[in-house]
């Protein structure tokens, strides 16, 4: 009965569907028309009659993991199979076939099979990689399809390229992953036994002696002792023969078979022929030369009697007590230790010294410890010093000497990276500047004053005398700049002179310049900087040094010491005055502390906030400067100081700060500006630069003019005049607590 025409039931198959492509089936193939298409479906992707859907590739069912394809998802994932192929032998009596054991690999990431055939020791099969990996498409009449992973069973047989192969068992993870996919497997199935490998096996076992007269395992000393060598270092003395002398050599002991070996070092331009060895790898008797043998009077074992047939047949029987048998004594590992003379054919060599592994071979086997060398050489002939001529009194004596040295004289090689490190750098003029007076009982002379300057880049000094207004001397260029040679040296002499250094000079100090003596009474900045800075190279501005030694100074007068700190601080503020403090340390130290460490301790255990670091001070002295100068290009320093400031937070480091001011070529001593910028700079080093110009602007913000009794630290010319101590407090308890510790 027809269903009634209701809605939802139509005869119309099209109702509802979306997709009406048709696949390409013809298409043309080195111009012949062709079907291409026949796997291909129908309309709309549906399959045509008599049509299957055979996938290319493994179907894998859908689980919960991640979609990612089988090329990702079962990547160096391979299933492994035990299998056999028997393989027909003709014309050969003894195995008419052969039974093959085989490994079959199954690539789950490409469906890809390879074969592969363990090789067997004396086979003569070739074997390896039986079939290389690829996919390996079916038998007929299937061809047109490949082995896929449902193909793969336990105890079936399956045909690759006509060749049957039996699986017979897999691998734990094959079974768990063949489970996993819904298959079910089938029993293991054992190997059939090869004919011919039954008969290799009972020929070997007919090989063995039943009962074996001795018992050799030279097997385990070589696998134990297989790539260890105990080396020795020898000493063969041929002195006695003509034109003979002493050998170098070294003597490898190899544990594996107890053989020697020897090799010669030879030095360069020895004058010998170079051999590749002294003595070749072999047992080293111990009484060589011996007595030459004959032919089969030394051998391994004895044979007592024989009968039968001579060759295959016959029987001997051996000797298990070696009746008669020659024994050769060899050296050992044991006969090899520092100091022993071994024979290696008649030469006697002497044991010198061996290496580290060679020691802790004997310490651990033999519980040697004593590995005294042997000593061989004679001493060394000591060489004869040169003897140089004095100088001479031409040119310099660095350049005399080297005259002195080959029959090529050579220039003097000057230390170019001592230049380069110390020479001027921007800022950094690496010259350390001291005052000075003279030493003399004339009263004209004692009040005049110079400036000693001491370059770092060559250790050259000069000395300048500042021009005084009505003192009667004109001033200026008093020494020329060069090394200055130390006092109480002989003019002509063999030995180099010895010359000035910067560790010499330091305030306090009295030197001598050619006959001149001078004393230093002070330094600049940059001077003091300088030496704190590289405090191990000087000891006088050394910190630790200076505070160890006023502990042992100071240890039996701490109450003394004390008492006149307070006494000169009434206020109790824990600051005393520079001047005290000095003559303090003075009158206890003695002569053991120099003006210039005295000057050290003050100024590290300075107060922070002194009279001469007074930011209206400071200002009257820029500004006054800035007025004599006609410095008027602050707008065109702000526009600069704002290019700079990318970030536009009106603060620029102090190092940037003082490039733009020395760029700007502002008329201030370094000294100074250095003063000024840190009073606007912040914790982290940052000026304020817009104060900073606003403060020292003296056309908009002027400042009242500096008292002339003020302290004159910051000079513009500190050549002029000497400096006063830049410290005015001293913070003394934090002094006692450093040298005497805390006290309750």
């Amino acid at each position: 009965m027809a269903l009634p025409l209701l809605p939802g039931n139509s005869f119309n198959r099209n109702l509802g569907k979306e997709k009406f492509h048709k696949s390409q089936h013809f298409d043309y193939s080195n111009g012949v028309p062709m079907l291409v298409g026949a796997k291909k479906p129908g309309i709309g992707g549906e399959l045509l009659l008599g049509q299957s859907l055979r996938p290319d590739f493994s179907v894998y069912p859908k689980g919960e993991g991640s979609a990612s394809p089988a090329y990702v998802a079962f990547d160096k994932q391979v299933l492994c199979f035990d299998a056999y192929f028997q393989e027909d032998v003709h014309e050969k009596p003894e195995e008419p076939y052969r039974i093959r054991e085989c490994k079959i690999y199954f690539y789950l990431e490409d469906d890809t099979i390879k074969v592969v055939e363990p090789e067997v020791k004396n086979s003569g099969i070739p074997q390896g990689t039986l079939l290389r990996r690829h996919r390996i498409p079916l038998p007929p009449p299937n061809e047109d399809q490949y082995y896929t992973v449902y193909h793969f069973n336990i105890n079936q047989q399956m045909a690759l390229y006509s060749r049957i192969f039996s699986i017979t068992d897999c691998d734990l993870f094959t079974r768990n992953f063949l489970r996993k996919l819904g298959m079910r497997l089938k029993s293991p199935a054992p190997t059939p036994e090869d004919p011919y490998s039954i008969l290799r096996s009972k020929m070997e076992e007919s090989m063995k002696p039943l009962r074996p007269y001795e018992r050799a395992d030279i097997m385990k000393q070589f696998m134990d002792h297989d790539r260890e060598v105990l080396r020795f270092f020898c000493h063969w003395d041929d002195s006695e023969a003509m034109f003979g002398d002493g050998h170098k050599l070294v003597l490898h002991y190899f544990l594996a078979d107890d053989t020697i070996e020897i090799l010669e070092v030879l030095s360069a331009n020895a004058g010998r022929d170079a051999a590749p060895k002294f003595l070749h790898r072999s047992k080293l008797p111990k009484h060589a030369p011996s007595t030459k043998r004959q032919p089969g009077e030394t051998t391994d074992r004895t044979v007592l009697n024989v009968f039968g047939p001579m060759g295959q047949g016959g029987r001997y029987i051996l000797d298990s007590r070696k009746t008669g048998a020659v024994y050769e004594e060899f050296y050992k590992d044991c006969d090899l230790t520092i100091g022993a003379v071994i024979n290696v054919w008649g030469r006697k060599v002497v044991i010198c010294d061996c290496d580290g592994f060679t020691k802790e071979y004997y310490r651990t086997k033999y519980g040697i410890e004593d590995f005294t060398p042997v000593k061989y050489k004679a001493p060394p002939v000591p060489k004869r010093t040169r003897q140089v001529p004095p100088y001479s009194g031409f040119g310099s004596e660095e350049d005399s000497l080297c005259s002195c040295q080959g029959l090529l004289p050579k220039p003097l090689q000057k230390d170019f990276r001592k230049q380069l490190e110390k020479d001027r750098q921007g800022l950094e003029s690496n010259v350390l500047r001291f005052v000075a007076k003279m030493v003399t009982d004339n009263p004209i002379d004692s009040e005049r004053k110079f400036i000693i300057s001491f370059f770092l880049c060559d250790d050259t000094i000069s000395v300048f005398e500042p021009p005084q207004r009505n003192s009667g001397m004109v001033g200026g260029k008093f020494l020329e700049r060069g090394r200055i040679k130390k006092p109480g040296q002989e003019q002509f002499q063999s030995d180099l002179s010895q010359y000035f250094k910067a560790q010499d000079l330091y305030v306090g100090a009295r030197v001598i310049f050619n006959t001149q003596e001078f004393q230093l009474v002070d330094a600049d900045e940059y001077a003091f900087h300088y030496m704190e800075q590289h405090a191990e190279e000087f000891p006088k501005a050394n910190i630790g040094t200076i505070v160890s030694k006023l502990k042992s100074l100071c240890e039996s007068r701490m109450k003394e010491i004390k008492q006149a700190f307070r006494m000169n601080d009434p206020g109790n503020t824990g600051v005393i005055a520079y001047e005290p403090f000095r003559n303090l340390l003075a009158e206890v130290a003695g002569d053991q502390l120099s003006e210039h460490e005295i000057m050290v301790v003050g100024r590290h255990y300075g107060s922070p906030e002194t009279p001469g670091s007074d930011l209206g001070y400071l200002l009257s002295l820029a500004q006054e400067q800035l007025r004599k100068k006609q410095f008027e290009s602050f707008q065109q320093m702000v526009d600069s100081f704002v290019h700079d400031d990318q970030d536009r937070t009106g603060l620029l480091s102090a190092q940037k700060s003082r490039t733009i001011c020395k760029a700007f070529k502002l008329p201030l001593a370094d000294d100074l500006l250095r003063a000024t910028l840190a009073k606007f700079a912040n914790d982290k080093e940052e000026v304020d630069y817009g104060a900073f110009l606003s403060a020292i602007n003296w056309r908009d913000n002027p400042a009242p003019t500096p008292l002339s009794q003020s302290p004159n630290k910051y000079d513009v010319d500190w050549s002029e005049e000497p400096t006063g101590p830049a410290v005015k407090g001293i913070s003394y308890p934090i002094l006692v607590e450093d040298v005497f510790g805390k006290q309750d």
